[in-house]
């Protein structure tokens, strides 16, 4: 029984090595953004600085739009596969190349693998993961994300180097941003090679073996799936636009308007890294304690106050010690609540004969709302204001705290045969 146990942290820590090369891919080019613009000569155009920073979300969509109907049709284990070369070809691509058109082709093929992995990921795990550690594991997969991020921040902080310096800044501009993507490639070239141990999911198996030999979801997701499925769609748009990610896409912004230099935003930014990964070990332990209702009000409840006194702040002209106290407080209650919770709840909500085509269809809503984010943040900033932009955020969260409150389920210590019963109505 041990051997079993320990297996099954194996192949679930190998699924969400996706989840580490989703984050790394994800917050790396917040780092190289100030050089690779200028290597590009795009420092003074806002419209082609927008297509290199949504150029990978826009594959993103694509990959979790595919991602459903090609797990169900072809497995999960070959579509980790498959993002995993996916990542190991964007890395070096997306370093390597010198044309601003190749380097944007590079960084889309990154982002299917992104949408890929985050759809394929949880729900893997959830789906060889026992009830009673279910949401640990899956939460393990949040655990990847932000140790991909970590780590993204601080090799962009060590490569980054003293901007002060002209040789170093020279240095930076021609080659720096390039190592920042290439240091991808080790962990996604690992995450390949150890795919090829873990089996495929005994629920896919269980499926393929069913009625009519294969997956035919799409046309179940209305009728009786409905409400779950519209649930669903509300838990992965809101943990976009709840408004903390902004943090790590836009975070020069945030911290050179709360009165801080180049150097003092890496700084920060790191720092901001370091709580996300301890308080996502503490949901490690809270998401079975706890359970996932109980944490997702938290989030929503949590981060509406944080932003309406951060928003507050902005008015106000604050700046220094108290903004950046803020911003870790909106990471940690983040990092505890809607980001785990988030990826557990959509990989048990669904039943297993559509769990392949709803959670894709999750994910495609996730990205969608990570876009649509991505893109409105400079224009609401320089609409609002970083403290309309804040306030704004918070109604969000206060508007997402009453609908969780009345339609999210506990899911804790059931089955996933159990939720489907209770979940969908005849």
């Amino acid at each position: 029984m041990e051997a079993k146990r320990r297996f099954i942290y194996f192949i679930c820590m190998v699924s969400a090595m996706g989840g580490l090369l989703f984050g790394y891919d994800w917050v790396v080019i917040g780092g190289a953004k100030p050089f690779y613009e200028l290597f590009f000569g795009i420092a003074y155009s806002p419209l082609l600085q927008g297509v290199a920073m949504t150029t990978a979300l826009i594959g993103c969509l694509i990959g979790a739009m595919v991602a459903g109907a090609a797990a169900d049709r072809y497995g999960r284990k070959p579509l980790l596969q498959l993002s995993a070369v996916l990542f190991t070809v964007s890395a070096v691509g997306t370093g390597l190349f010198s044309d601003f058109t190749l380097f944007n082709i590079a960084r889309f093929v990154g982002g299917v693998g992104i949408g890929v992995a985050s759809a394929l990921s949880p729900m893997y795990i959830a789906e060889v993961s026992p009830a009673e550690i279910r949401g640990r594991m899956v939460s393990l997969n949040q655990m990847t994300i932000v140790l991909g991020i970590l780590a993204a921040q601080i090799v962009n902080m060590l490569l980054a180097r003293d901007t002060s310096v002209a040789d170093n800044m020279a240095w930076n501009v021609e080659w720096g941003w390039r190592w920042m993507f290439w240091a991808e490639t080790l962990p996604a070239a690992l995450f390949l090679l150890m795919s090829f141990f873990i089996p495929e999911s005994p629920v896919y198996l269980s499926l393929r073996r069913g009625e009519g030999q294969e997956v035919r979801g799409e046309k179940r997701l209305l009728g009786k799936y409905g409400k779950v499925l519209l649930l669903g769609l509300v838990i992965a748009v809101f943990q976009q636009w709840c408004g903390t990610n902004v943090i790590f896409n836009y975070a020069q912004e945030i911290f050179v308007g709360a009165g801080f230099d180049v150097d003092g935003m890496f700084i920060n930014i790191v720092i901001t890294g370091i709580a996300n990964v301890i308080f996502t070990v503490l949901a490690l332990y809270t998401i079975e304690k706890w359970g996932r209702r109980t944490l997702i009000l938290l989030g929503a409840g949590g981060l509406g106050v944080i932003y309406l006194v951060l928003g507050t702040c902005y008015y106000m002209g604050l700046t220094g010690f108290a903004m950046v106290a803020l911003v870790v407080a909106a990471i940690s209650v983040y990092a505890m609540t809607l980001g785990p919770v988030t990826w557990t709840l959509l990989a048990e909500i669904f039943p297993n004969r559509v769990r392949g085509v709803a959670m894709a269809t999750c994910t495609f809503a996730l990205w969608v709302g990570c876009c649509t984010l991505t893109f409105s943040f400079p224009s609401m900033n320089a609409a609002l204001g970083s403290s309309g932009t804040f306030w704004t955020y918070s109604a969000i969260c206060i508007c997402a705290f009453v609908f969780l409150f009345r339609n999210c389920p506990e899911t804790k210590g059931k089955s996933l045969e159990e939720l489907e019963n209770e979940l969908v109505k005849e």
